[in-house]
């Protein structure tokens, strides 16, 4: 008698458990996970062109989740096509036109992006470490990438990035090199010499210890930026909002802030360098 109860109560346990696995919320531990984990799709060039070629007009072409890395795709118009999650490590995309393309979470690290068009791409969560740009190390602005009106929010980036145009671009939360204590080992200070942030939104971005020499920041919106450490020689802050922006310990030797916003708050300004040196309004 003992026995048959022990049987049924085992068998009634195995019924629940199976019940659970297949149509539960909770996970079960006796039952083995049959599923196999997603991995992306992996892509030659030619199965890239091909997909961008025949494409309906007026849809976007699905390259969403895709592995793509390392392939040569220089010079290839990509029809604003979804590459959400897609990994474009190592690719080359010179002169390539991603114009009004998804790259939401996508991974550019260690691509080639000489002349490459973002304007108006949606570049959210996606990562460019170390890109390729230049050509010589002589720095040409024909060959500095273009994210014109593009959408960065909480990019992380970092590298040679001189000359580069983020005019009216959302790079809220964006990372230009170490944007916390515990990430310096991956992101090393970024050179920005010369960029082009006219009219962008960069609150709460950083930029520690970034080259950002000659920058321009007309009608830019910095409030919370970090800027702690950076290289602010000659930057243009044109009517910038400076509000709640952090320059402890930046360079501000020539910098342009006789219109700047919000200058009343903000954070480390009596710790800046050069201070005496930046232009400020009163003929300073």
């Amino acid at each position: 008698m003992r026995l048959l109860i022990s049987s049924a109560l085992l068998a009634a346990f195995a019924a629940m458990t199976a019940h659970t696995a297949t149509g539960g919320d909770v996970p079960s531990y006796t039952v083995p996970n049959t599923a196999t984990p997603s991995t992306p799709e992996t892509l030659t060039t030619r199965d890239v062109i091909s997909l961008l070629f025949t494409a309906e007009p007026g849809t976007a072409p699905d390259l969403s989740k895709r592995d793509l890395a390392n392939l040569d795709l220089a010079e290839l118009d990509f029809k604003q096509a979804n590459l959400s999650d897609s990994n474009l490590y190592g690719a080359d995309l010179s002169r390539a036109n991603l114009r009004g393309a998804n790259l939401r979470g996508a991974r550019l690290d260690r691509a080639k992006i000489t002349s490459a068009d973002f304007t108006g791409a949606d570049l959210t969560d996606a990562r460019i470490l170390r890109p390729t740009i230049f050509t010589t190390l002589d720095p040409a602005k024909t060959e500095a990438p273009r994210f014109a009106g593009a959408r960065l929010v909480r990019i992380r980036s970092d590298g040679w990035l001189d000359s580069t145009d983020f005019s009216g671009a959302d790079l809220t939360g964006a990372v230009f090199g170490g944007g916390h204590a515990h990430e310096q080992t991956l992101f090393s200070p970024t050179s920005l010499i010369s960029a082009n942030f006219t009219g962008a939104i960069l609150k709460e971005a950083k930029f520690p210890s970034a080259h950002l020499k000659y920058a321009r920041f007309v009608d830019a919106d910095l409030s919370g930026a970090n800027l702690r450490g950076a290289h602010l020689l000659g930057a243009d802050f044109t009517r910038a909002n400076l509000a709640g922006a952090d320059v402890t310990g930046a360079n501000l030797d020539g910098a342009d802030l006789r219109t700047a916003r919000g200058l009343d708050k903000v954070i480390g300004l009596d710790d800046a360098l050069n201070m005496d040196s930046a232009r400020l309004a009163g003929g300073r």
